[in-house]
């Protein structure tokens, strides 16, 4: 059968632990990334330096209601145990969530779009998308054409990440041209292919759109 999600509500909560057989280990806090702006309620979320503006990607197929909702990704600080402190903390951004509402999730389902169909996976298997520049990101549909100089390393979208040497983000940036607004944050360990999951309520409500970046392991 498909991949199963994991458990987001521990890799979401501050001070979450986990170790990998490395001996690798890793403290969670949750970084703030403002309110992203859809004004259509479809979602889109890709690596925006290879692939916004690029036609090659498409919404999901479940939207949501209109409006700002506030994103957020799981940051991981990562160490080994007997090392002595680094001078930067070596951080990761384990999964980021657009948030749809501050409600329990209860279920999740893989997001899907146009032509995906999940029974066409095999065991372990998932829909994602490709990165290739180190990057993930969510925006509205209608801000696909407006970060046009982001494939040329130019423009507010690499300023962003440029003028904060690069940090995790989440960084919420804005269109100079259209006011449209693009959550972008790096992508775990870099380049790679990464399943976004759709949180839903006991009622069936949409409670978030989560992009796991498999940083951390399975919860034992």
């Amino acid at each position: 059968m498909p991949m199963s999600p994991r458990d987001y509500t521990w890799l979401f909560t501050p001070g979450s632990t986990f170790a990998h057989e490395s001996g690798t280990t890793g403290v969670i806090h949750v970084a703030a990334g403002g309110e992203l702006d859809l004004p259509t309620g479809r979602v889109v979320a890709c690596d925006p330096f290879v692939h916004l503006g690029s036609g090659d990607v498409e919404p999901f197929t479940v939207s949501v209601t209109p409006g700002r909702y506030r994103v957020e990704a799981a940051v991981a600080t990562l160490s080994r145990p007997g090392e002595p402190p680094a001078a930067k903390p070596h951080l990761r951004v384990a999964a980021a969530r657009l948030v749809v509402r501050d409600e329990p999730t209860t279920a999740w389902e893989l997001a899907l779009c146009p032509e995906q169909d999940p029974a066409e996976l095999k065991e372990d298997e998932f829909f994602g998308y490709g990165v290739d520049a180190g990057t993930g990101c969510f925006y509205d549909a209608t801000a696909e054409e407006s970060f046009p100089e982001a494939q040329e390393d130019e423009g507010p979208l690499w300023d962003a990440f440029e003028n904060s040497d690069w940090s995790g983000g989440p960084h919420l940036v804005t269109s100079p041209s259209t006011g449209h607004t693009l959550a972008a944050f790096t992508s775990g360990w870099g380049d790679g292919f990464y399943p976004t999951w759709i949180g839903r309520s006991a009622s069936g409500e949409v409670t978030c759109f989560l992009t796991d970046f498999f940083v951390a392991p399975d919860r034992s």
